[in-house]
């Protein structure tokens, strides 16, 4: 039974193992983030053992939200709370290494738990990149492909979109895939994790339908999509007597941002076999190559040059010690090698308002501020739009935790 001997021991193992797991933290901070979190159920028709199940899952779930906030920005993790608690936290389990419960006690109709946990920051990282969420490659794209194949022992052609999909494993969307990988591309929706439409309530008209394929990328957060098809068949000529195989893989690029079309890359090649199957095969591996190559370079291009654009957006920056502070900020920003210039528009005695050139957009120059540190004092920026970033000055603080022990609510069913 609970008393208060029992709750201050509890409470003093609960700081202990705080205090011993955070080295373990330090150590190895890029793969696994380990600590201690709390959490407490209702214990409903004497079932104490249910209720200790729920609080031991939803002490897990807090770990979880412990690492995502160690990966992003105070701005980015509020801004995605949806995408965190409908995509991520529903699959706690996924990023749990190992756990064990140090404690438990029950307390006034509840039971409370403490719980030591290892969450896969590595695994976390590479689900908020592939949502773009958390993007080491800014300066590249992130590219949903829909590349359609047919050799002449298809039927029909091989695709994953749309109404009735043939079972898909496109020797040229992999080669692509890779050499986009390679080249520091993000390419979202691959693989065993291909987007169903269906979950977004996209219906595609046909497997051509271009406007559902621009939908489904949005809902992907991709930047691009790139639709086309890789097709091979014997060709009349031959090649010192052999048969030949003629491949063409034909792509188009479209900037979601705007819908326009913007790459186009039609490639063709030509290999010689004695046998039907292996030369079609053949020919699409050729073809699929000389696609790379062709498509990664004219994406590459474009994207540059339509991020690089010259743009001039107000920064408005405020907060306490204001004038150290700006100084020392504004000393970064003639460090930023994308700034062209910038000019007052504003100044007060605790804020003031920039104007600046930026080769790039304004939430590009807010993902460049982002990585700026400074000794005595953090950044937030709350606002970004086209033509204004807003920065205020805050004061820096330890990590936090979440802790929702002090939830009363029902009970929900545990992952």
């Amino acid at each position: 039974m609970f008393n208060k001997t029992t709750a201050i021991s509890f409470i003093i193992l609960f700081i202990a193992v705080i205090f011993i797991c955070e080295p373990s933290f330090a150590a190895n901070r890029s793969e696994v983030l380990t600590g201690v979190t709390t959490a407490r159920r209702m214990v409903i028709n004497h079932n104490i053992q249910q209720a200790k199940q729920r609080a031991v899952s939803d002490a897990l779930k807090v770990a979880l939200q412990n690492a995502f906030a160690t990966l992003v920005s105070r701005q980015v993790f509020a801004s995605n709370l949806d995408y965190f608690y409908g995509q991520v936290l529903s699959h706690t389990s996924d990023y749990i290494i190992t756990y064990r419960v140090l404690g438990g006690i029950e307390n006034k109709g509840h039971y409370l738990v403490g719980v030591e946990s290892k969450v896969d920051l590595k695994l976390l990282a590479k689900t908020l990149t592939n949502a773009r969420i958390l993007n080491a490659n800014q300066d590249k794209p992130v590219i949903l492909l829909f590349i359609m194949e047919k050799i002449p022992s298809d039927l029909l052609p091989r695709y994953w979109w749309g109404n009735n999909p043939i079972p898909y494993q496109s020797l040229a969307e992999q080669i692509i895939i890779d050499k986009m990988i390679q080249d520091r591309f993000i390419v979202t929706g691959n693989g065993d994790e291909r987007p169903d439409p269906s979950f977004y309530n996209i219906i595609f008209k046909s497997i051509y339908d271009i406007a559902a394929a621009k939908d489904l990328g949005k809902e992907m957060k991709a930047d691009m999509i790139v639709f086309g098809k890789a097709i091979s068949s014997e060709a009349i000529n031959r090649m010192g007597g052999e048969k030949a195989f003629n491949a063409k893989i034909n792509l188009e690029g479209y900037n979601l941002e705007t819908g326009e079309k913007v790459v186009i890359s039609q490639v063709q090649a030509v290999v010689k076999s004695d046998m039907d199957q292996e030369g079609n095969i053949n020919a699409i591996v050729k073809a699929a190559h000389l696609s790379a190559l062709d498509l990664t370079e004219k994406i590459d291009t474009y994207w540059t040059q339509n991020l690089r654009k010259e743009h001039a957006f107000d920064v408005r920056i405020e907060g306490d010690n204001f004038l150290s502070r700006f100084i020392a900020l504004k000393q970064r920003f003639k460090q930023m090698p994308g700034i062209e210039n910038m000019q007052p528009k504003e100044m007060g005695s605790n804020y003031a308002v920039m104007q600046v050139f930026y080769k790039g957009k304004s939430s590009q120059f807010a993902n460049a501020v982002m990585l700026k540190t400074f000794d005595s004092f953090g950044l937030e920026i709350s606002d970004i739009i086209d033509d204004l970033v807003f920065i205020k000055f805050i004061e820096k603080e330890q990590p936090f935790l979440f802790d929702d022990s002090q939830n009363t609510t029902e009970p929900v069913k545990a992952n």
